[in-house]
């Protein structure tokens, strides 16, 4: 099965972020360049690991367990230490086919990130692989220096998970969208 491209409900991030800061904003006022992810399996999970768009200096890191180049980093990165357990209700898959009334900016950003896919999908086996170790590290207490620091707490966040896919999860986006529209 082919990965694929998805943006999370920022009333879920913001759940998850209460009990730990390292969960990702989804910047969803950025309607025109989302917050994209990739989704994949891990301990019964669904995990989002979020991309960071093209910037010079990933031509100048080195990948780590945390962090993967997407194509030497010219195309961008994988952030697998801000990965977090989603529900698939939380989730809305990106569309990346290109529309006549798309703009030169549109055609451009939907073409990076056809470009980011291809490149993820061609390195799947390697992502699950390094995603899985990350989280297995995380998990054991075997992460060395700051790397647990930047890392999301993954045993927390599937805890959270539940809880919001329990309790929460029907209403959360409801509220927040109410809250949305009264701003």
């Amino acid at each position: 099965m082919n990965l694929s491209f998805y943006t999370v409900s920022p009333a879920y991030c913001d759940f998850l972020r209460k009990t730990d800061p390292c969960v990702p904003f989804t910047m969803d006022s950025k309607s025109i360049r989302p917050f994209v992810g990739i989704v994949f399996f891990i301990n019964d999970f669904q995990y989002y690991a979020p991309l960071t768009s093209p910037k010079k200096k990933h031509l100048h890191m080195k990948n780590q367990i945390d962090f993967l180049k997407i194509n030497g980093g010219e195309w961008g990165a994988i952030n697998f230490n801000n990965m977090i357990p989603v529900w698939p209700k939380c989730l809305k898959k990106v569309e990346i086919r290109l529309l006549e009334t798309d703009t030169k900016s549109d055609i451009d950003y939907k073409n990076l990130l056809s470009n980011q896919l291809s490149w993820c999908n061609s390195h799947k086996d390697a992502i699950l692989k390094q995603a899985e170790k990350l989280y297995n590290m995380i998990i054991n207490g075997r992460a060395w220096g700051n790397l647990a620091d930047r890392c999301c707490n993954f045993s927390l966040d599937e805890r959270q998970s539940r809880i919001y896919a329990d309790y929460i999860g029907e209403y959360q986006d409801e509220l927040y969208q109410l809250q949305k529209d009264s701003e």
